[in-house]
């Protein structure tokens, strides 16, 4: 079965990660995604490395882990903007295209005709999406955005690590790039409500999404935490802000989390851990008990959690219906059970390496399965194919556009 949006188009200008993860978030769902990059280096990631996916003899290729990561199932097509004649094809590539996404500097395509302005004339129905750092307008908007930066500016890192008089103590940035992350998965979002609106109305519009915005709306509890009380939230290592207790635990070989999330798993916890009476202690009688007696509770559940194993602890936790599980690395993850029984990993094939791996979408649909069969294609490898079959281009156009250092 097609994917739900099999009939969609998408010109995908962005890259590095926010934005190639949203046009691969919409290759999943079955769109067709033309990545646009630079003729002969291409997006910056693909010389983010090691590591390199290595080919068929063992020998490092181009394609970095951290390229294959964001540009699953699109084509690649190679076209140098800055010239006019690469601008013209960018422009008739956004006639024949439902959605643009782009990463560049406020303002940073205006120069060659490609902003939402300069194309929304020809384009009425044209779904545009700006991903920045800080957002088309504000005192900000014409300063560089990184994920690390965004983290630390938008109050992540103030809550995340432990705390200051701790061993290890002070902000941490989170271990993935999760601020281009979570704007890529809004700018999915985005689009695809823009999309039914075009539905209604036949118009398309300008998504402006900014990283700092997308990350401080993410603060969530701890945003509600600060304007409910006044008080500033701070780190609390692996600990819960409003719940206790619900953290990492050393287990007698390693790590365990336990995430109790009301009154009646406590109880059942005590039980099962044997510490029966902790559970009857008023200091420890409710959740706001137990947040307000944190210490003192953390203490003695040390000592008994201790006292097992993790496989012993995580099986006797689902036993009892409490939520809980092990501090895995990768490798154990990948070779979780459920992991496996979920298909969360695959080869595809690639015609360096023969195949490569990748982590597929989480989204499971009964009726339009995901598209998850096109491996992150090498530099221009769809070049040809892209302007011959969609703008109509000959061999001899294509030849001069290639001589001219246009395409590639």
């Amino acid at each position: 079965m097609p994917g739900p949006l099999s009939h969609i188009r998408v010109l995908d200008l962005s890259r590095v990660l926010a934005g190639p993860w949203s046009a691969q978030l919409l290759a999943d769902l079955g769109a067709e995604v033309i990545k646009v990059e630079r003729p002969g280096t291409g997006d910056d990631t693909r010389s983010w490395g090691p590591p390199f996916l290595k080919d068929k003899d063992g020998n490092e290729t181009r394609e970095s882990a951290y390229y294959l990561t964001a540009n699953r199932g699109k084509k690649s097509v190679a076209i140098d903007f800055s010239k006019p004649d690469g601008a013209a094809l960018i422009k008739d590539l956004a006639a024949k295209a439902d959605i643009l996404i782009e990463n560049y500097k406020v303002g940073g395509l205006a120069g060659y005709g490609l902003d939402y302005d300069s194309l929304k004339e020809a384009c009425p129905g044209l779904i545009y999406c700006s991903i920045t750092g800080y957002g088309q307008t504000g005192p900000y908007a014409q300063r560089a955005g990184y994920d690390f930066v965004i983290q630390g500016q938008g109050g992540l890192m103030s809550v995340t690590g432990e705390a200051d008089d701790k061993p290890g103590g002070g902000p941490q940035k989170v271990g993935i790039a999760i601020a281009d992350i979570l704007t890529g998965m809004y700018a999915g979002v985005a689009v695809l409500a823009a999309l039914a609106h075009r539905e209604q109305s036949g118009a398309g519009q300008h998504i402006d999404l900014a990283l700092l915005d997308c990350l401080i709306a993410a603060m969530g509890s701890q945003n509600m935490n600060h304007l409910i009380s006044g008080e500033v939230p701070g780190r609390l290592g692996n600990a819960h802000a409003n719940i206790v207790p619900y953290q990492v635990f050393e287990s007698a070989d390693g790590h365990l989390v336990v995430g109790i999330g009301n009154d009646r798993q406590f109880r059942r916890f005590c039980d099962l851990a044997g510490v029966p009476e902790v559970a009857a202690d008023e200091r420890f009688a409710s959740n706001q008990d137990r947040v307000r007696n944190r210490d003192a509770l953390i203490g003695i559940l040390a000592g008994v959690i201790a006292g097992r194993t993790t496989v012993e602890w995580t099986d006797a936790l689902a036993g009892a219906g409490i939520p809980g599980g092990p501090v895995n690395d990768l490798a154990a993850v990948m070779d979780d059970p459920q992991v496996r029984a979920r298909g969360l990993f695959r080869e595809l094939p690639h015609p360096l390496a023969g195949t490569v791996w990748q982590s597929l979408g989480p989204m499971r649909f009964s009726e339009t399965p995901l598209s998850c069969e096109r491996a992150p294609p090498t530099l221009g490898a769809d070049t040809e194919v892209v302007l011959g079959d969609l703008l109509g281009l000959d061999s001899g156009r294509l030849a001069a556009l290639r001589k001219g250092n246009v395409i590639s």
